[in-house]
């Protein structure tokens, strides 16, 4: 009963950490043999192989997040896309449209190559790019950032 707590709380600190499914942290620990940080490269490494496998996928349904500093003087529209109305409308996603504008607002990327090379402002050791592909593992539908326009006074 013990060791059934013990994964119980690995795959909830693994789920927390990195927005994976329960059943999919639950593999990558069993792989990992309760290794958290091997998990997490585990799940790292089926992420980017999930988003390369969508990258073709047609994206016909999104997003249009907009964003305004509260100085009044920037403000940011960015239109992302996804497969389905199922996931533009999820909270998560919607949050994280808006991460990307707040990324925009703050590091004033000059175009959409720029913009996926930065490292994500709330945690450096991502970069954009990172975030587009962690979010498309998350949902198992292609995302991508369409294009976006930065305005400031």
């Amino acid at each position: 009963m013990n060791n059934q707590m013990k994964i119980l709380d690995l795959v909830k600190d693994l789920r927390e950490q990195t927005g994976a499914g329960v059943m999919t942290c639950k593999k990558a620990l069993e792989e990992s043999k309760g290794n958290l940080e091997k998990a997490k490269e585990i799940l790292k490494e089926k992420g980017l192989a999930k988003a390369a496998e969508k990258k073709d996928r047609e994206t016909k349904a999104g997003f249009v997040a907009t964003y305004t500093h509260n100085s009044g003087k920037i403000g940011v529209i960015v239109e992302i896309l996804c497969e389905s109305d199922f996931v533009a409308k999820n909270e998560d996603f919607r949050n994280f449209t808006k991460e990307i504008c707040l990324q925009i607002t703050a590091m004033a990327p000059k175009d959409l190559k720029e913009l996926l090379k930065q490292e994500y402002i709330r945690d450096p050791s991502k970069t954009i790019n990172d975030l587009v592909k962690a979010t498309i593992a998350k949902f198992g539908e292609n995302i991508k950032i369409e294009k976006f326009e930065r305005y400031e006074i």
